[in-house]
């Protein structure tokens, strides 16, 4: 019997490999190409146009990290935003914040999230059906650019800058976020893998800088994302919340406890120490 893989080649020079115990879905929507599978390390695994964007067994990490840190750094996030993530998972993160009053969740591809509702419930947990979520079915770059509300938090839970993702990328798109922050909002992105997408740091500085006070990275080691640690953006108005000490965070932690399987506020405040190489792809002081 041959055993069937699925390769992912994000590089040229490099790709990952899946034993797939069965596929499970594939479907073409016009938009993008969707394909469910089981494989035996990483549980269900969903692809896009042949690129992973999630799988059951490490989507926690990526979800606790983009989620957590922002929300207990600014210690007082009440609205919040997510731009991509059908999945339902970073909804699920934020929501279990018990002071969070409304999450939007901005998604390009309705049949992503029903996707995603029926195939992979245990990543959303409920949290499509929680009475603070609002689902909106609109291009993340439009959405920011019209609308007037204002969020304590956004979460840019996109692809890479490769294709429909690119505009989550722009500075233009960044302006447009920097305007629906509230004074000590945060912006947080996921933004590749450093070692092998150093470009992604230096131009998500350089096209944040302009807009916001404090533009910065953190990291989280994801293993389905490979390359090393992957880089998480960070944008605010405010240096506060970046800057809060470990005493603070882990207090907020204390009085207001979620349930993590990665986040700690040690991990918290560890994750803003950068590797050198890192810190040289970063232009300014």
């Amino acid at each position: 019997m041959t055993e069937a893989w699925f390769r992912e080649e994000l590089y040229p020079h490099w790709r990952q490999s899946f034993a797939v115990s069965r596929e499970l879905y594939r479907a073409d929507d016009g938009l993008q190409d969707i394909v469910l599978f089981e494989t035996p390390g990483f549980g269900r695994v969903l692809t896009l146009d042949g690129v992973i964007q999630v799988t059951t067994g490490d989507e926690f990490i990526y979800h606790e990290m983009l989620a957590h840190v922002p929300i207990y750094a600014h210690g007082a996030v009440k609205t919040a935003c997510v731009v991509g993530g059908g999945d339902g998972g970073m909804l699920r993160e934020i929501l279990k914040h018990q002071a969070i009053q409304q999450a939007v969740l901005v998604e390009i591809d309705a049949a992503v999230v029903e996707f995603c509702r029926t195939h992979m419930p245990s990543v959303s947990d409920g949290a499509f059906d929680d009475p603070r979520t609002e689902i909106v079915i609109a291009d993340g770059l439009r959405y920011m650019a019209e609308t007037e509300r204002k969020f304590d938090l956004i979460v840019i839970d996109s692809t890479d800058p490769i294709g429909p993702g690119g505009v989550l990328f722009t500075e233009a798109f960044y302006k447009d976020c920097a305007r629906c922050l509230t004074p000590d909002g945060i912006v947080v992105n996921q933004n590749g893998v450093p070692f092998l997408q150093g470009e992604e740091v230096t131009d998500t500085w350089r096209r944040r800088r302009p807009h916001f006070a404090d533009v910065s990275f953190y990291t989280a080691a994801v293993p389905t994302y490979v390359g090393g640690l992957m880089a998480l953006g960070w944008a605010s108005h405010s240096l506060r919340p970046r800057h809060e000490s470990s005493d603070t965070i882990a207090a907020r932690f204390q009085a207001a406890p979620v349930a993590t399987r990665y986040y700690t506020p040690d991990i918290h405040k560890a994750s803003f120490a950068l590797p050198k190489y890192v810190q040289n792809l970063i232009p300014g002081p």
